[in-house]
């Protein structure tokens, strides 16, 4: 399995528009555009996992760059977020001795 991370998607673009884009270069096993939690709406990003690193390689050599619903999109491999967020340890105290505060 190879994911590449799909940018610059019009807001119309639809999971089935973006797989059908993809799938002449190869096995598509999923196809997922971003939307906003709240409202819905396409955030204008996306997701394409292909079966196999060949396809991805291939698809992301012929499709960077090329339009999609009327957008020029930007495809690249995706870089798996790690955890949950939220951003590492408290660090100890910021600055001066640690002394007494007055």
């Amino acid at each position: 399995m190879a994911k590449l991370f799909v940018g610059g998607l019009a807001w119309a673009t639809n999971d089935d528009n973006l797989k059908n884009h993809f799938a002449v270069h190869g096995a598509v096993s999923e196809a997922k555009v971003i939307t906003d939690r709240e409202t819905g709406r396409s955030r204008g990003f996306g997701f394409v996992t292909f079966e196999d690193a060949a396809s991805a390689s291939a698809a992301k050599e012929a499709l960077n760059g090329s339009e999609l619903d009327g957008r020029t999109i930007r495809v690249d491999e995706a870089v798996e977020r790690r955890g949950g967020g939220g951003g590492g340890g408290r660090g100890g105290p910021r600055g001066g001795d640690g002394g007494n505060r007055w």
